[in-house]
């Protein structure tokens, strides 16, 4: 079966799934399609106990799928720059104090928080995990995914500045996020060079300043390529080189094409320069190609999601650790918000309840599961992925669903 073929069948799957949830469940897309795909899934485990065929062909699909390689060195960049490019650059500016200490001493106190209570549970439960290993499950659980964010709050009523903290929370965290995963892989992997505290520092600063400073370049070169022209089709494909070209360069370079990429969007997405540098022709051009992308992108992401429910190995303690994994997760999410929520709200409005809505509505997802794939086996693999794929399961469907009602009771 060949790439075309694969990918054939994932675009007919998501094309019927988000039929199915359209026309019947009604759910938020990525909710229902990442529902609808573990229902089929489930179903094909029960049915290849008569017939195996279907089960094999979606083994089969999976194993020529390298889902960490495919949403973080392609689909992430994409996603990041769509979602940046629509997100209010003023609100974001406004409130930008907050969001920086949420998405970066919000990420490490969680990491370490996380990684602490959880290497002591499992000790409960008889599994003797070396803590640093916790900490890279902390790293990986910690930031929430603005590619669950963006799909479903639109649709759950949050406040407009609450919306603007929760995504642009999330756009960041996720780069800070895998970059504290990748410094402290680099600690937990066997090597013949001792790590210093210096070169920690400095694998982290390269990797977050030098992609906060090539999506810079990357969005000024494009807003002076843009301004000299006014042809929206060229000026789509531009935007597009952008992203392609700019991951490349990052991943060259080894920093963040995450922040690279929400950058580079904020920039371009930002109405002042987009209105000095595009036609309205332009404008309308560019934001649909985006807004199809998103789509398109979300909708394979989250039946890819559904489908990994393959890859995992189920054991009662395994299970039971990431039940118990969930509220230890949701519990340091919110005392990592504590102090920059209460430092900052006296200086800019709050809604009520801040804490407990980002808390809640900060969703896990594909990027944790992916992060979590690219374990290695002597890093308890198959452990820590069940663990992460209990809690974005939960995540992406209790918390999903039901945040809209929570607003709307709290903060209504």
């Amino acid at each position: 079966m060949d790439l075309f073929t694969i990918t054939a069948i994932l675009v007919f799957l998501s094309a019927f799934f988000g039929y199915i949830n359209v026309r019947f469940l009604k759910m938020p897309n990525t909710i229902g399609l990442m529902f609808i795909t573990i229902l089929f899934t489930l179903a094909v485990f029960a049915l290849s106990y008569v017939d195996p065929t279907l089960l094999n062909a979606e083994r089969y699909i999976l194993s020529q799928i390298d889902f960490k390689t495919v949403l973080l060195d392609v689909m992430l960049s994409f996603l990041l720059f769509a979602g940046a490019m629509h997100t209010d650059f003023e609100q974001l500016k406004k409130h930008r104090w907050p969001i920086l200490s949420f998405s970066t001493l919000g990420v490490i106190t969680s990491t370490f928080l996380v990684g602490t209570l959880v290497y002591y549970l499992l000790i409960l439960l008889g599994m003797n995990v070396p803590y640093i290993q916790c900490l890279l499950f902390g790293a990986l659980i910690s930031p929430t995914d603005p590619i669950a964010v963006l799909g479903i709050l639109k649709q759950a009523g949050v406040p407009k500045k609450l919306e603007t903290k929760i995504v642009g929370e999330s756009l960041f965290n996720d780069g800070v996020g895998v970059v504290v995963f990748l410094t402290l892989f680099e600690i937990a992997s066997p090597s013949e060079e001792t790590l210093t505290a210096w070169s920690v520092i400095e694998l982290f600063g390269v990797e977050v300043l030098g992609g906060l400073a090539l999506g810079l370049l990357l969005g000024w070169i494009t807003y002076r390529l843009m301004r000299t022209i006014d042809d929206y089709d060229i000026e789509v494909i531009i935007t597009l080189a952008t992203v392609m070209t700019g991951t490349v360069i990052a991943h060259k370079l080894h920093v963040s094409a995450p922040l690279a990429m929400v950058v580079a969007g904020l920039l371009i997405g930002n109405d002042r320069l987009r209105e000095s540098a595009m036609s309205e022709s332009t404008i309308i051009y560019v934001d649909k190609f985006w807004e199809l992308i998103d789509i398109l992108l979300n909708t394979l992401l989250f039946v890819l999601l559904g489908m990994e429910i393959l890859v995992l190995t189920y054991t009662p303690d395994y299970l039971i650790a990431g039940l118990i994994a969930i509220p230890v997760v949701l519990g340091c999410r919110y005392v990592s918000l504590l102090l920059p929520i209460n430092f900052f709200k006296k200086k800019l409005e709050f809604v009520p309840r801040t804490d407990l809505i980002m808390t809640w509505g900060g969703l896990r997802g594909a990027i944790s599961i992916a992060l979590a794939l690219g374990l290695t086996e002597a890093m308890n693999r198959d452990l820590f992925l069940l663990i992460t794929y209990v809690v974005v399961v939960f995540s992406i469907i209790v918390q999903g669903l039901t945040v809209g009602r929570l607003v709307k009771k709290v903060a209504g």
